[in-house]
């Protein structure tokens, strides 16, 4: 019976295939101008990004502080930030989904890189392009709003007072676990494969995942997730606090991509119970 069954196919063959994992160090890819055209595309996003996000900030506390002219009713608040963050992260992983892979993000970027989705030649393209488009962005915001850019404290991420540095810490580690789960949640082979009946946008709940993550964290750090964004804004303000909390901004988001990775791919895809299993298998042919 047992036979039979097995002969009628009912243990299926996987209906999805996983890529290749990307090389460690790949040095042909350096050759090609689609590596330098992702290069461009992630310096490019970011720069936006953080153009768009940063005078967000900027403007919002501009017209709330009644010392200034603001009133109390005053700007997008706590809700409309939140919302610029996420909606363009939703805008430009859809633009660069295709070209880069849409990563805006070093956390991010090491996430994918620990779980072989990148060379290391391609994530360190990456993270260097990221940081620099993150500094130039802000750097047109201070240009563009000069006399509110230092006033406003330039849109830098800094541990809240009442916070520890702990909390902030863990806070960081929370929020970037969440948006890292939800991009290889939102990228997986297998879900495209078997929920090819469900149409699923991966931009539209990357997007939200940073929109709810900066409803959460606002209050105790601004909200970082995202190394470039704290780096680009700390270069251009260059104030002893944003500094001071840096390290929080960079360590953190490291920490929550790298349990992200280890949880998707080890836990939740059982990546080490599948290699066990192929050595196993060779091991007795």
């Amino acid at each position: 019976m047992t036979k039979d069954l097995q002969e009628q196919g009912s243990f299926p063959a996987k209906d999805y295939q996983d890529p290749p994992p990307a090389p460690l160090f790949d040095a042909v890819e350096i050759r090609k101008w689609s590596f330098y055209r992702a290069v461009i595309a992630e310096f490019t996003a970011t720069l936006l990004f953080l153009y768009i996000t940063v005078s967000t900030v900027i403007g919002y506390n501009s017209e709330t502080d009644t010392t200034h002219g603001g009133t109390l009713c005053g700007g997008v608040g706590v809700l409309g930030i939140a919302w610029a963050f996420g909606g363009m992260i939703f805008v430009l992983v859809y633009c660069t989904a295709g070209i880069s892979g849409g990563h805006i993000n070093p956390a991010v970027t090491l996430g994918l890189f620990l779980a072989r989705k990148v060379s290391l030649v391609r994530a360190v393209f990456y993270m260097v392009a990221q940081c620099l488009g993150a500094i130039c962005g802000v750097g047109f915001v201070k240009a563009i709003q000069n006399s509110r850019y230092s006033l406003y404290g330039g849109g830098a991420n800094m541990l809240n007072d009442g916070y520890s540095k702990g909390v902030g810490l863990a806070a960081e580690i929370i929020g970037t676990f969440v948006l890292v789960y939800t991009v290889f949640s939102a990228t997986d082979p297998k879900r495209n494969a078997r929920d090819s009946h469900v149409p699923v946008l991966a931009p539209l709940p990357i997007g939200f995942a940073v929109f709810m993550v900066h409803l959460a964290t606002i209050p105790i750090t601004g909200t970082g997730i995202n190394p470039a964004r704290s780096f680009g804004a700390a270069v251009i303000f260059n104030e002893g606090k944003a500094w001071d909390d840096q390290w929080i901004f960079w360590v953190g988001p490291f920490i929550g991509a790298a349990i992200a990775a280890f949880y998707h791919q080890f836990i939740l895809r059982a990546a080490a119970v599948k290699a066990l299993g192929s050595f196993r298998s060779q091991t007795h042919v």
